[in-house]
């Protein structure tokens, strides 16, 4: 594993702690909070990321941008089922 791959991996990480709890108040209030095309383009990004980092070896880091893409693409479902905050 080369020391940019333990970087991006940690950067994502936190990023990927302030989501759950996001993902989490989404659900139990009930409300979807963030807009469609900040969630949609996010999660994009979020995967292409992870390809990305996959095909150029670094697999920690493809995992938790897939982690990551994963909670804004539950982000998304979110502000569809519920509608707005």
């Amino acid at each position: 594993m080369v020391w940019q791959d333990v970087v991006i991996a940690i950067a994502n990480v936190l990023f990927g702690y302030s989501l759950v709890y996001q993902v989490y108040r989404g659900f139990k209030e009930k409300k979807g909070f963030l807009t469609l095309q900040a969630s949609v383009l996010t999660t994009i990004g979020l995967y292409a990321l992870a390809f990305s980092f996959f095909t150029l070896n670094l697999f920690f880091s493809a995992i938790v941008a897939t982690f990551n893409g994963t909670m804004w693409l539950l982000l998304f479902v979110q502000r569809l089922m519920y509608e707005q905050a």
